[in-house]
């Protein structure tokens, strides 16, 4: 059985932190929201993008990308801890942004249980508080797993390419944690596409958003 690796560097907690905008929520709406969720180079921006045309609406992109690759150029600097709350913020100013433009559906590529999860493969177990506080406040109606079927595609900010079956199971395990509703998209990126269109249109047709009311 798979466990989630243990928290015992607490050095990282005398760290600088964040200082978290107070304002910084989750927008409420009535649009399903649907996070692509999964380790790198899983097919999860291609997902996003497909399915938000599919569907004629709109989908947040990871914000950690351009922030990290802006840093990596600048001086080849990596992510650290001080970068996981910024982009958690970041993240949500976007997907609040973005429902603006939404219709009855929006795609996240990522949320903060990624970062969540990166925090905990890349940093010993180890996730600030404030993280892990987001994760349960923010609310989504699915997530897709993406698989790690799919050819690894390097760039600058990829790293442990080795690892995709840990990282993997590592997502798996905080879903499963968490007891959200979640399905798997594995196979061609047709096979992918079909199975979550399905998935959705169940989401859309059978089971209404929990914050309608």
């Amino acid at each position: 059985p798979y466990e989630s690796p243990v928290p015992y560097l607490y050095s990282y907690c005398y760290l600088w932190i964040h200082p978290m905008e107070k304002n910084i929520k989750q927008q409420k709406s009535t649009c399903l929201r649907v996070v692509l969720f999964g380790p790198e180079s899983t097919g999860k921006t291609t997902m996003a993008k497909a399915l938000a045309e599919f569907y004629e609406t709109t989908w947040v992109p990871e914000f950690a990308r351009d922030y990290l690759q802006k840093k990596w150029d600048k001086d080849k600097s990596i992510c650290t801890l001080k970068d996981l709350l910024v982009i958690a913020e970041g993240q949500m100013i976007s997907e609040n942004k973005a429902l603006d433009k939404a219709n009855k559906i929006l795609f996240c590529d990522t949320n903060v249980l990624v970062t969540q999860a990166w925090s905990e493969t890349h940093f010993d177990g180890y996730c600030d508080i404030q993280l892990k506080q987001l994760s349960e406040t923010f609310e989504y109606d699915h997530y897709f797993l993406t698989g790690i079927d799919v050819p690894w595609k390097n760039d600058d900010l990829r790293d442990r390419p080795e690892e995709r079956d840990l990282m993997f199971r590592h997502f798996e395990h905080l879903l499963k944690q968490k007891k959200v509703s979640y399905s798997y998209l594995i196979g061609s990126h047709e096979t992918r596409l079909k199975s979550a269109i399905k998935d959705i249109n169940c989401l859309l047709y059978t089971s209404p958003s929990p914050r309608d009311s």
